[in-house]
C-alpha cells in the first residue's frame, strides 16, 4: 500500500507540483480558456445564459483535463524516457497512470476552484441535482483521460501529441453546444452535434440544473450514451494501448 502511495505521490509531484510552483504562468491558460468563453457567452446573451457558460466551463475544464493527459504522458515518455524506467522498475502501471490523472485535476485545480464558485452563487440546485451534475463531470473526466492515454501510447513526439490535444479540445468542447443549450443550433446541424459526447454531458447538466427542459426519454438517453461511450473508450483505451514496446 505503501509503495502504491509512493508512486501516485511521484507521479503528482512530477506532473503538477513541480510545475505548478515552479512555472505558476502556465496557470494562466488553465484559467483564462474556460473563463473567456463563459465572459463572451455572458456579454453575447445578456447575461441570460451564464448559467449554461458555468456549466460549460466545468465541462470544458474536467474534459481538457484528461486529454491533456495526452500531452503530459507522450512528453515524459518519448523526451525524458520516463515510461520506460516505469516499465523495468517494480513500479506498476496502474498507480503511474492513476498518479499522472489526478495531477491533472490537481494542475486544473484553480480553474475547477473558480467555476465551482460561481457555480455555488448563480447556480442554484438540490443535492440530488448536483450528484447528477458532478456524475456528468467524472464521466467526461474518464472519457477524456481514456481517449488522452490512448493516444498518448501510440504517439511518437510532443509536437504530434499537442496538435492532437488542440484538436480534441476544439472539437469536443468549442465547436458543440456546451456553453449554451442545443436549441440555439438551428436543424439540421443540430443532429451533427450529437456526435460528441460533451453534447450528452451538457444536456443532462442543464437539465439537472433546470436551465433547460428536457422530456425524461431525452434524459435516459443521453445517460445511456454518456455511460456507453465512457465504458467504450475506456475499454479501448485498456485493450489497445501499448504500455511496453514491442
Amino acid at each position: 500500500m505503501n509503495r502504491v502511495a509512493n508512486q501516485l505521490f511521484a507521479s503528482i509531484l512530477v506532473n503538477s507540483i513541480y510545475e505548478m510552483k515552479n512555472y505558476p504562468v502556465v496557470l494562466v491558460n488553465t484559467v483564462l480558456s474556460p473563463l473567456s468563453f463563459l465572459i463572451l457567452i455572458f456579454f453575447v446573451s445578456d447575461g441570460k445564459l451564464l448559467g449554461d457558460a458555468i456549466e460549460g466551463g466545468l465541462i470544458m475544464t474536467m474534459f481538457s483535463s484528461g486529454t491533456a493527459l495526452q500531452g503530459d504522458l507522450s512528453h515524459l515518455k518519448n523526451d525524458y524516457r520516463i515510461q520506460d524506467m516505469v516499465v523495468a522498475s517494480p513500479a506498476r502501471a496502474g498507480a503511474y497512470v492513476a498518479g499522472m490523472t489526478i495531477s491533472e485535476l490537481i494542475y486544473s485545480s484553480p480553474a475547477i476552484v473558480i467555476l465551482s464558485v460561481l457555480f455555488y452563487f448563480y447556480v442554484h440546485v438540490t443535492a440530488i441535482q448536483l450528484g447528477s451534475i458532478v456524475a456528468v463531470m467524472l464521466l467526461m473526466f474518464l472519457t477524456s483521460v481514456s481517449i488522452g492515454f490512448l493516444l498518448a501510447t501510440l504517439s511518437s513526439d510532443i509536437v504530434q501529441s499537442f496538435a492532437f490535444t488542440r484538436l480534441l479540445s476544439t472539437l469536443f468542447t468549442t465547436i458543440p453546444p456546451v456553453y449554451y443549450p442545443i436549441t440555439f443550433i438551428p436543424l439540421p446541424w443540430r443532429y451533427l452535434a450529437y456526435f460528441s459526447p460533451t453534447t450528452y454531458a451538457s444536456e443532462i447538466a442543464q437539465n439537472a440544473a433546470g436551465l433547460v427542459n428536457q422530456s425524461a426519454f431525452n434524459i435516459d438517453l443521453a445517460w445511456i450514451v454518456l455511460v456507453a461511450v465512457t465504458v467504450v473508450f475506456l475499454g479501448v483505451s485498456f485493450t489497445k494501448a501499448r504500455w511496453r514496446e514491442k
